[in-house]
């Protein structure tokens, strides 16, 4: 899936969107995906990231120019500096950026990447059955609509 920064630009399928900061896109309907992205606004004290669901036009478009299943969205990606994160690898650098004391999560690269990506995978198969499935989409509050892509 190593593709060039910002390849997603020069992708016609993929519509115009503001990339200037870190974007993290979530599967909008999954309750584990929709409480993570909750987190992350209310630990983001810097207001540095923004959020996408994976069900605007965006993020399916991001979805398939990666070669990742529009419908299922078993990874969330991070989306930085044209490049894009995925399964373990995202996460874990959500922590970073949220800074200290999550940026502690990081020593999850000790694992090896085939471990944690197993890991991950676990958890993303089960999601929706473990944690349950929104009928509608996770929507931003009116405070927080600035810091999403919609």
């Amino acid at each position: 899936m190593p593709m060039a920064a910002y390849s997603y630009r020069d992708d016609p399928s993929v519509p115009a969107f503001p990339d200037d900061r870190p974007i993290i896109i979530f599967d909008g309907h999954c309750v584990l995906c929709s409480g993570f992205a909750q987190f992350v606004m209310r630990h983001d004290r810097g207001g540095r990231l923004r959020l996408m669901a994976a069900q605007t036009p965006v993020g399916a478009a991001l979805y398939r120019h990666y070669g990742l299943d529009p419908v299922d969205y078993q990874t969330n990606l991070v989306l930085e500096d044209g490049l894009v994160r995925v399964k373990s690898d995202s996460s874990i650098r959500v922590f970073e950026l949220l800074g200290f004391p999550w940026s502690l999560m990081a020593a999850g690269r000790l694992l090896p990447r085939r471990l944690r990506d197993a890991l991950y995978a676990i958890v993303a198969r089960n999601r929706l059955r473990w944690f349950g499935k929104r009928e509608v989409c996770y929507l931003p509050t009116p405070e927080q609509r600035d810091r999403f892509i919609l």
